[in-house]
C-alpha cells in the first residue's frame, strides 16, 4: 500500500497468473479508480471496500480502467460492472476486443479529471494495439505509473515473437515513458512486483538487442 499526499494506492494479486489489481482512492473526496478487474470479483470488491478506510469522505467507485484487452485482465470485468454500475475506460484500439462496452475510450495523452484524482493515459502500442498505461503525478513525491503488461522489471511485455510489434512497443516505452518521466517514477506492472524507471533505464539497449 502507498499512502501518498492526496491518494492511497492499494493492490491485490488475483488468479493463477498473479494478476495485479490496483485501487486508487482520493483522501479528500472518496473518488476511487480501479485498474484491471482481472479475476475474482469478490476479492476485488473487498479491496474496494477496504479503500473506504482511506478517505474521510464517502468512498465512491467512479471508474474502472482496463489496461489492455487480454483475457486474463478482464475475467471479472463484467461481474464488477454489473454489481457496481461503474463506468469503464480502456484504450480506444482495444475497446472492440473487450466484451464489456467501454464508456470512455482512451487516446494517448488523454487526462482524466476526477474529483480529487487525475490520471494521464499513455498509449503503448505492441503488446496489444490499444495497451494503455496510466500515470498519476504525486504532488509531493515520485510519479506512479500503472503499465499493464507493457513494462515489467527486466523487460517489456510479450509481443509473440513479432519483430514489428516489439519495435513498436520498445519505441513507445522509450519515447513515451523513459524520455518523458524521471528515474524515481514508480512502476506498477500487471503481474508481479514493481520497479522504478531508474532501475530499468540501463537495460533499454539490451532489450532492443535481444528483441524481447
Amino acid at each position: 500500500m502507498y499512502d501518498l499526499q492526496d491518494i492511497t494506492i492499494r493492490s491485490i494479486s488475483v488468479s493463477e497468473m498473479d494478476n495485479n489489481v490496483y485501487l486508487l482512492t482520493s483522501r479528500a473526496t472518496g473518488v476511487q479508480v480501479l485498474i484491471d478487474a482481472a479475476d475474482d470479483a469478490d476479492a476485488i470488491l473487498a479491496l474496494v471496500g477496504e479503500g473506504a478506510a482511506d478517505t474521510t469522505a464517502t468512498a465512491h467507485l467512479a471508474l474502472l480502467v482496463t489496461t489492455h484487452s487480454h483475457w486474463d485482465h478482464v475475467r471479472a470485468l463484467a461481474d464488477v460492472v454489473e454489481r457496481t454500475g461503474v463506468r469503464t475506460a480502456a484504450g480506444a484500439d482495444d475497446a472492440g476486443d473487450i466484451v464489456v462496452p467501454t464508456d470512455v475510450p482512451l487516446a494517448h495523452g488523454d487526462i482524466g479529471f476526477l474529483d480529487g484524482l487525475e490520471l494521464e493515459a499513455i498509449h503503448l502500442r505492441g503488446h496489444t494495439p490499444g495497451s494503455t498505461a496510466l500515470l498519476y503525478r504525486d504532488p509531493a513525491g515520485p510519479a506512479h505509473l500503472f503499465t499493464g503488461d507493457s513494462l515489467f522489471p527486466g523487460g517489456l511485455g510479450n509481443t509473440q515473437g513479432d519483430a514489428g510489434r516489439f519495435r513498436s512497443l520498445h519505441a513507445d516505452v522509450v519515447e513515451r515513458i523513459f524520455d518523458y518521466l524521471p528515474d524515481d517514477t514508480v512502476v506498477h506492472p500487471g503481474h508481479g512486483k514493481g520497479t522504478t524507471l531508474g532501475t530499468e533505464r540501463g537495460s533499454l539497449e539490451e532489450w532492443a538487442a535481444r528483441g524481447w
